[in-house]
């Protein structure tokens, strides 16, 4: 497929389904070159002066991801490029309960989805573009839970607290550089997504703040994931991003 002469090149974990899914719908109907990770590839429109490659990869193997993504790019030719961005939005769902009720198994693996992989391919991204002078972003979905904990939800509060300080160091960094990249943990608001699911479904006894959740559904207060994707990519697109590192799609 022929791309324009100008294009904007994204990366975007976690794009099978939920707010994943619709931002990479959105990104495509964008015409934007996008490059997908995730456990499984989905069924997306690729319009007319978009491009759209999908990797097949499992993010709890980090290094692996970051490895191939580091290499690809190394590969790409910035010419023509407008812009360069990596997207961190995977996450792995774990079982609403006190963390003495989880398996190291499943801990394990949402530190590595959450937060190992979104380290390493950050990593990987600045290494191989370092040298382009196009605008280079990273954005991580974070969430309201990384500023404020609650019960049933330590090891998803830490993933999204740690992913909101690497958001800040990565910012302090660049910006010692003359072509920094600029970098926002950002908190999409509450989505009507899979993990909406779990929470309101959860043993009320293990996850008392169930009700909280089932209440935002019934009162209609969830937004869908395209009504939450067209706020994140709108929020990518300011003219402002980076300049507070950690951030709410709400923030004016």
């Amino acid at each position: 497929m022929l791309l324009a002469m100008q294009y904007q090149l994204t990366i975007l974990t976690g794009a099978s389904r939920g707010l994943g899914a619709a931002m990479a719908e959105q990104l495509l109907k964008s015409g934007h070159r996008l490059v997908t990770l995730s456990r499984h590839t989905a069924s997306l429109w690729v319009v007319s002066g978009s491009d759209l490659e999908q990797w097949a990869m499992d993010l709890a193997d980090p290094a692996a991801a970051a490895a191939r993504l580091e290499e690809w790019l190394r590969t790409q030719n910035p010419d023509g490029l407008a812009s360069a961005t990596l997207i961190n939005n995977a996450a792995a769902l774990s079982t609403p309960a006190p963390l003495d009720h989880q398996s190291s198994d499943e801990l394990s693996r949402g530190m590595r989805v959450g937060l190992e992989a979104p380290l390493l391919l950050s990593a990987a991204f600045l290494r191989a573009t370092a040298a382009w002078t196009v605008p280079r972003k990273l954005l991580f979905i974070s969430s309201g839970l990384g500023r404020r904990a609650m019960a049933g939800s330590a090891a998803y509060c830490a993933i999204k607290a740690g992913m909101d300080h690497l958001a800040r160091s990565i910012a302090l960094e660049q910006e010692m550089l003359a072509n920094g990249a600029r970098a926002v943990s950002l908190a999409p608001g509450v989505i009507d997504t899979d993990m909406q699911v779990q929470l309101r479904g959860a043993d009320p006894k293990l996850f008392p703040a169930g009700a909280n959740f089932i209440a935002l559904k019934n009162e209609g207060k969830l937004d869908s994931p395209a009504q939450a994707a067209t706020k994140v990519l709108g929020y990518l697109a300011r003219a402002d991003f980076g300049s507070n590192p950690v951030a709410d799609v709400r923030d004016a």
